[in-house]
């Protein structure tokens, strides 16, 4: 396992990061202990979740099974799913506190290593969102401030808004970033890149369909995320599946298998420091955790052109 810092902070996560969006929605807590247990048995110090996920359970499900290994690790949590509140969405000041002690009684902790506003809220200016960050890290509640899918424009002129006030930045961005999902590379990681902000990719096998598992024209493994509902469904189709193909005879051709190209391709990135790979049973962590391989600059250019839609398909 390798470890790297997130962005320009002095937060060091491991290569790859557990996802825990499972907990409590396709997994319980037994189940959830056994993963995590295997994460940190493999060298996983990163552990993603969010305020949301299973109405809380994951929070709470994480913080019972890291136990007394919770100042080993590196906790990040989200706050800011999108609210009717009429005195203050997601990422005002009002829920931002309320969201940040309600997580902290959750995992059972007094701090949040890393803790994410996880939606842009337009009924809130940033500068309020931020101030409150700002009151959190000097509490000493949160220890660094990140972002989840905002767009390139957004993160500039958070920093921007950050820097003028001398608070709390944003010291990294998470965002959907796949082999199959690359939009993006045009505007949100350039801009990450030249704020210095950590790039943390979540669904980097795009529900699975980069695992290896699937074949086109095949029913989906009974269990599977794409056999859960047409939302997961939608992403099976025949332009995918012809990128999925091309990458899988790369893959053969190269001693390599179709996981290890997905995930060290993103790790491979120089702005992430950790992918976030979900798992529901501890055979996937150590499968996940084992196909991050090092790959040369001429095998990630090679990789990344093979990775974009051909008109007719192969």
């Amino acid at each position: 396992m390798r470890y790297t810092t997130v962005g320009t902070s002095g937060l060091k996560v491991s290569e790859v990061g557990l996802g825990c969006n499972n907990f409590g929605m396709r997994i319980e807590e037994p189940a959830a202990h056994k993963v995590v247990g295997a994460a940190l048995d493999a060298g996983v110090t990163f552990f993603d979740t969010a305020d949301m996920y299973g109405g809380g359970r994951s929070e709470e499900m994480l913080g019972r099974a890291l136990g007394a290994r919770r100042d080993d690790v590196v906790v990040a949590t989200k706050f800011g799913a999108p609210s009717k509140d009429v005195y203050g969405g997601g990422a005002s000041r009002r829920h931002v506190m309320r969201a940040c002690e309600a997580s902290l009684r959750r995992l059972g902790t007094d701090h949040i290593d890393l803790y994410y506003l996880h939606f842009p809220d337009p009924q809130t200016p940033v500068d309020e969102t931020l101030a409150a960050l700002d009151d959190l890290v000097r509490q000493g509640k949160v220890r660094y401030i990140a972002n989840s899918n905002l767009a390139g424009w957004e993160l500039v002129d958070a920093d921007h808004i950050a820097r003028n006030a001398n608070s709390a930045r944003f010291v990294a961005t998470q965002l959907e970033w796949s082999l199959l999902s690359r939009e993006v590379e045009r505007d949100t990681v350039p801009a990450a890149r030249h704020l210095g902000l950590g790039v943390i990719p979540y669904f980097p096998l795009k529900s699975g369909l980069l695992s290896g598992k699937y074949r086109r024209g095949a029913d989906f493994p009974e269990g599977s995320r794409l056999a859960a509902g047409p939302w997961f469904a939608s992403v099976a189709t025949d332009e995918n599946f012809a990128i999925v193909e091309r990458l899988t005879d790369y893959a053969e051709a190269h001693g390599r298998t179709l996981l290890q190209l997905a995930l060290s391709w993103l790790a491979a990135q120089p702005e992430v420091p950790s992918v976030l790979v979900g798992a529901t049973t501890p055979e996937q962590v150590l499968a996940n955790a084992e196909a991050f391989v090092p790959l040369t600059a001429d095998e990630v250019a090679e990789i990344a052109a093979l990775a974009v839609p051909v008109e007719g398909g192969r």
